[in-house]
């Protein structure tokens, strides 16, 4: 998405382990966003720490349904049962960014759009696995809307861009402001 808005970027993993943090943040009561946020911020912070007065961009993304949340599915039996689970239901998808510079957050944004998958066939859903195989791995909800997982959904409503991952337009707003970005 970055790339798609011409925003000059390098890739560096936080590398922090993200179940420490969700598991503190689920046990205290907290919420999905208050755990994306908290997430992001510390990616961000993290990042930023190795880079001196660079404008660092924190994002994550929990999917939540009722009191349950789910993580990345670790292989393709997982991704299936995760679909199971979430055809015919309604799931929001708790997004945050967080922009940090010397290893401080300077700003935060987070939004939360719902998701409603359609019924559908057990013969659709394993032709869907089998189609996206290993992909499937690199995306909770174990669906890629911007690819053929767009089939499953019967409704969507929130920020397209927070559904792929990133509060866009309010991070592109921030930037702007802070001059990370032409104006």
């Amino acid at each position: 998405m970055l790339h798609a808005a011409a925003i000059d970027f390098a890739v560096h993993p936080a590398d922090i382990d993200e179940s420490v943090v969700k598991r503190a943040v689920h046990a205290a009561g907290r919420t999905a966003n208050e755990a994306a946020a908290a997430l992001a911020k510390a990616k961000a912070c993290t990042v930023s720490r190795r880079f001196a007065s660079a404008y660092v961009i924190g994002a994550d993304q929990i999917l939540v349904v009722g009191s349950q949340w789910f993580d990345k599915p670790r292989d393709l039996a997982e991704a299936r049962t995760q679909l199971v689970a979430l055809r015919g239901c309604t799931h929001e998808l708790a997004t945050a960014v967080c922009v940090a510079r010397d290893g401080r957050a300077l700003w935060q944004a987070a939004t939360a759009p719902q998701l409603t998958m359609r019924r559908f066939s057990d013969e659709f859903l394993d032709a869907y696995v089998a189609a996206e195989g290993e992909s499937l791995l690199g995306a909770v909800g174990a669906y890629r809307l911007e690819g053929r997982g767009v089939q499953l959904f019967a409704r969507i409503s929130g920020d397209h861009f927070a559904v792929l991952g990133l509060p866009l337009l309010e991070l592109l707003g921030f930037l702007r402001e802070c001059g990370a970005v032409p104006t």
